[in-house]
């Protein structure tokens, strides 16, 4: 097939390399593997451009050299990678309107009624839900946002694909675990993984969860190591905070290339992170694959990804009691630990298989396209 990929809200070359990325990357990787042509349409970021009029000049440039590439291209199917009500998708309903003659997609979308009921974000949810009434199908990467979908389209419409990634690239190393923790000087002590990119907001406030939470357990008697995987503005703030709280028994990498990443989480025992406001969170499908369980909140993506009581621990949001039992408990429990660990590598090759899930979702877009050349544009959209 030729493939048109479009992503309103960030492109595929962006410099910081977020889990929205990662999961784009994947799927343009996957698709480029089954031998199809894929080619990104001009990039214009969507994200609050309900009230930016210099967006919506630009959209204006955007929208004739895109409607050039479909000429050019002759797409067989238009793929939209993630459109919601900050940063809605624009373009493909442009195109179906101006004559683009195939399937028009869209994967990991969401939809929330909620943003109708503030005038703040009404603009990015009326034109989100023009994006997707007009879309032929919607592959969701979510099961909450598979319920709400089906409040505005027909099951027929829609397509439930789990997350993935490719588990042989995350493997427990038995010799990058002693190397690292010889680097990192953790000796026989208990290590905690926790990744992140330490930027301010909720990410900076999900690494200072966890370094209250090993404080806590280290008060209580249980010695252990923090190993905090990543790079950002706000290093600086959480370093000095771990100086205080976990002094000596902290160390931050700095940013690790994602293809060192299954090494680091092999030096560990332990995955925690909090996942306030995460989408999905693919580092804990890594972790997991690589043997650790995961202690998180059930705040939003990681009960997507984490079965809660065989593969970690689920706790609730906000509450540091639980959180911080649950950390400890899976720490004093070296038995329990590693089964949950051992289960935790399973379910991701078994459940969580990108290559597996994802030929699913192109068997699908296979036959629009098919049923496309035979009747054309299916209900006259």
């Amino acid at each position: 097939m030729n493939i048109l990929f479009c992503t309103p809200f960030k492109p595929l070359d962006h410099p910081r390399v977020s889990g929205d990325v990662t999961i784009a990357r994947d799927l343009v990787d996957f698709l480029i593997a089954r031998g199809h042509n894929v080619k990104e349409t001009p990039f214009l970021s969507t994200e609050e451009i309900g009230f930016d009029p210099r967006k919506w000049l630009t959209l204006a440039r955007i929208r004739s050299r895109t409607r050039k590439l479909v000429r050019t291209f002759t797409p067989d199917l238009w793929l939209t990678y993630h459109s919601y009500y900050k940063a809605p998708d624009l373009l493909g309903p442009m195109m179906r309107r101006l004559g683009m003659h195939c399937p028009y997609c869209l994967f990991a979308a969401a939809y929330a009624t909620k943003r109708k009921r503030s005038l703040k974000t009404l603009p990015g949810f009326l034109l989100n839900k023009h994006a997707l009434v007009t879309a032929d199908h919607i592959f969701a990467n979510k099961r909450e946002d598979m319920t709400n979908l089906s409040r505005l389209l027909p099951q027929s419409r829609l397509s439930f694909i789990r997350p993935g990634i490719r588990p042989s690239r995350f493997r427990f190393d038995t010799q990058a675990r002693q190397e690292l923790r010889n680097r990192f000087g953790t000796g026989n002590r208990p290590v905690v993984i926790s990744a992140a990119m330490l930027r301010p907001g909720v990410k900076a406030e999900g690494v200072q969860w966890v370094i209250r939470a090993c404080s806590e357990i280290r008060k209580s008697g249980l010695d252990l190591h923090l190993l905090v995987l990543g790079d950002g503005p706000a290093r600086s703030n959480l370093e000095e905070l771990a100086g205080h709280l976990l002094p000596d028994r902290v160390t931050f990498t700095g940013r690790v290339p994602r293809r060192e990443m299954a090494a680091h989480y092999s030096a560990g025992d332990l995955f925690v992170f909090p996942g306030i406001n995460e989408g999905l969170g693919m580092v804990y499908l890594e972790a997991q694959s690589c043997g650790l369980p995961v202690v998180a909140f059930d705040h939003d993506g990681a009960p997507e990804v984490v079965d809660h009581g065989r593969t970690g621990l689920i706790t609730p949001s906000f509450k540091a009691g639980p959180f911080t039992r649950a950390v400890r408990d899976l720490l004093s429990d070296s038995v329990r630990r590693r089964e949950m660990g051992r289960r935790a590598a399973q379910y991701v090759r078994t459940e969580h298989d990108l290559d597996r899930n994802y030929t699913a979702m192109e068997r699908s877009m296979l036959d629009l396209v098919a049923g496309y050349a035979l009747r054309g544009a299916p209900d006259g959209r």
